[in-house]
């Protein structure tokens, strides 16, 4: 479908990548991996035909459409959030507006001569319309949209009013129904909540297109990848297989290159000894000038040049209380909305506690609460017995001194501190040699979101309260924060979208929502069961609901008087169901009559001779969109009755089984 062919790319002197060759296939999955600043976003660029490459070629179809997420996006529109949207779908609009501008044309002329061509450009607009997804295009927004953490009264309010994590949603939406041939989607999870990432994998793992995509998230890497393209020291290679197939076998790949290199370094050693021990031999002379000449020209095996995986671990705290911190009763609101009414929460020594939830739930807020950086109106804040707090948050970013270098950044708040200690303290993340002369103002952002978190850890605190501390970080970053999180002694608070770091850290969940804080003990894949089973059986529950007329039967029931009871509930079963599957019945009787009707109308547009009556093949057309929308509301209709038949025949066999229970 596209192939980059020896693509090359500089910057002034600095040459980014070169060589960069690979292939994407109609349905491929494919991740584009590699260091911050090695290029995967100027390549995508080029890709997206917004750049242009200094060597190579990008070879595409003439047709080809791409959708291209940024990680940045600049939307001020005032359109109501579903219809700009829906207004992204552009190819679908345009394909609109045509078919009625023909409908118009055709109503005024008078010819069958004039009427003809008229008419099949008609028939072929109505058939591209269709096979675009045109007559979907508003149920399929509303879906996507849905799916992507928005509420339906949201749909109606204007896109200025949303913030910078909720426009990213929407620019994805817009992608998303746009349904291109290739979504190129740079960091699509950024801004994604732990739910909408969820529906997000499942989006794309059913997608029909192909997908390149970047991102530092390991976990949903894992889930939606087939293929790794690894851009690293300027070079492109492909890997099969998800984000820890590529991770092993680079592993691998990296030992057997080590290995090569350190028996190619054994067999110069000895070549280069036998030179200067016989180079002044002239017996010798004509062996020694064949093995200068082999050593020249031996081509090195050169051992990637990869950041080092640091082992790195926080200061021992000083030992606090049991009870770190409490809420009690705390109440919070911005303007007229409350986020909290008369909320408790409490954190105990050790506690790793992972705070989840939707986008706007308020966790931010809440860790704001616990660091003592907002106020709140009513309730009260209790700190533990020697406990010493620390506050990580994006805005920290902002705060650092532009002008100093990085090292002077870390001495200007720890100006007691040996340069040894500090020096460690960057080394541990990824900090070493010159970098730690980089002036700030060079910094990326992730080498910016590093030496904020590296600030924090100069005064050992033993209560650590962490927003969001992976943003802008790569894998690498993210792994050595994980592994000094995870043998962290103190408490640990955190907000975070990366379920890796949540599963290696956490051993309590606090779930955000509705201006609650329900806590769970345990691990992340310990609440996601309990989240799973809660479900079943609240389903088992509304079951249960649905046959509550009949009264539950008591202990120790004689069998005629289990025989009536169990008549009861089937009597009450047959009661509710006969409507349901009337209904059903009825729908689909409906439902062959329409799909036949419409079989019929494309059967006709397949006819050429069907385009000589103008009259007769406009109202064929309209027939056909309310065919098409009527069947799509029936089909909707059937499967919530279909639910509902089945969740009242297991309500059913429920009742019978405890009934038979009682015996």
């Amino acid at each position: 479908m596209l192939t980059l062919n020896n693509i090359s790319k500089s910057f002034g002197a600095r040459s980014l990548f070169s060589g960069v060759t690979f292939h994407i296939g109609a349905r491929d999955r494919t991740a584009l991996l590699g260091p911050n600043g090695a290029g995967k976003t100027t390549l995508f660029s080029i890709i997206a035909d917004e750049q242009t490459s200094d060597e190579g070629s990008v070879t595409r179809p003439k047709d080809l459409t791409v959708g291209y997420l940024r990680q940045e996006v600049d939307n001020k529109s005032a359109r109501p959030l579903l219809q700009d949207v829906i207004a992204s779908a552009g190819h679908i609009a345009t394909l609109e507006h045509r078919i009625r501008l023909l409908q118009e044309e055709i109503a005024q002329t008078v010819t069958n001569e004039e009427q003809a061509p008229l008419l099949r450009e008609l028939g072929e607009l109505q058939h591209r319309f269709e096979t675009s997804g045109g007559y979907d295009t508003d149920h399929d927004a509303r879906v996507i949209l849905t799916g992507l953490g928005f509420k339906e009264s949201d749909f109606t309010r204007p896109v200025s009013v949303f913030s910078g994590g909720w426009l990213m949603r929407a620019e994805l939406g817009k992608i998303l129904l746009q349904n291109p041939d290739l979504l190129l989607l740079d960091e699509p999870t950024n801004h994604l909540d732990l739910e909408t990432q969820l529906w997000f994998e499942n989006y794309l793992t059913q997608y029909q297109g192909a997908v390149l995509l970047t991102s530092h998230d390991r976990a949903f890497l894992n889930r939606v990848v087939g293929r790794v393209v690894s851009l690293e020291n300027g070079r492109a290679k492909v890997y099969t297989g998800n984000h820890d197939d590529f991770v092993v076998a680079r592993q691998k790949e990296i030992e057997g290159i080590e290995a090569a290199a350190g028996r190619q370094a054994v067999k110069i050693e000895k070549e280069t000894r036998f030179i200067e021990r016989f180079r002044y031999k002239s017996s010798k002379a004509r062996q020694v000038q064949s093995r200068i000449k082999a050593l020249d020209k031996l081509q090195r095996v050169e051992v990637p040049r990869l950041v080092k995986k640091i082992k790195f671990s926080f200061p021992e705290p000083p030992r606090s209380g049991e009870e770190v911190i409490s809420l009690r009763k705390v109440s919070k609101a911005y303007g007229e909305k409350t986020v909290y009414a008369d909320l408790s929460l409490s954190l105990r020594r050790g506690d790793r506690a992972a705070l989840i939830g939707p986008n706007g739930a308020g966790k931010s807020t809440l860790l704001k609460i616990l660091a003592d950086v907002l106020p709140f109106e009513r309730g009260e804040r209790r700190l533990g017995y020697n406990v010493t707090s620390a506050y990580y948050a994006q805005h920290q970013l902002d705060l650092l001194n532009s002008a100093n270098t990085v090292l002077e950044e870390l001495q200007r708040v720890a100006p007691k501190e040996t340069e040894q200690r500090l020096r460690a303290i960057l080394g541990g993340f990824l900090f070493a040699g010159d970098d730690i002369q980089k002036k700030v103002s060079v910094l990326s952002g992730g080498e910016k979101a590093r030496l904020a978190l590296s600030k924090m850890l100069t005064q050992p605190a033993n209560l650590l309260l962490l927003d969001e501390p992976t943003n802008h970080l790569d894998i690498a970053s993210r792994e050595v924060l994980a592994d000094a999180l995870e043998s962290y002694q103190g408490t640990l608070c955190f907000i975070t979208h990366d379920r890796t770091l949540i599963s290696q850290t956490a051993n309590k969940i606090i779930d955000v929502r509705d201006g609650h804080a329900t806590v769970f003990d345990g691990s992340y894949e310990e609440y996601l069961y309990h989240q799973e089973s809660s479900e079943a059986q609240s389903t088992a529950s509304d079951t249960r609901q649905l046959l509550k007329p009949v009264a539950a039967p008591e202990p120790a029931m004689d069998p005629r008087r289990r025989r009536s009871a169990a008549g009861e509930i089937r009597n009450e079963f047959n009661r509710r169901l006969t409507p349901i599957k009337n209904r059903i019945a009825q729908i689909e009787e409906e439902l062959q009559r329409e799909e036949a009707e419409l079989s019929g109308i494309e059967t006709e547009f397949a006819n050429p001779g069907a385009y000589t009556d103008s009259q007769s093949i406009v109202g064929r057309i309209d027939r056909h969109k309310a065919l098409k929308d009527s069947i799509k509301r029936r089909s909707e209709e059937w499967e919530k009755l279909m639910l509902e038949e089945e969740e009242l025949r297991i309500g059913l066999q429920n009742a019978l089984a405890l009934l038979e229970g009682a015996l």
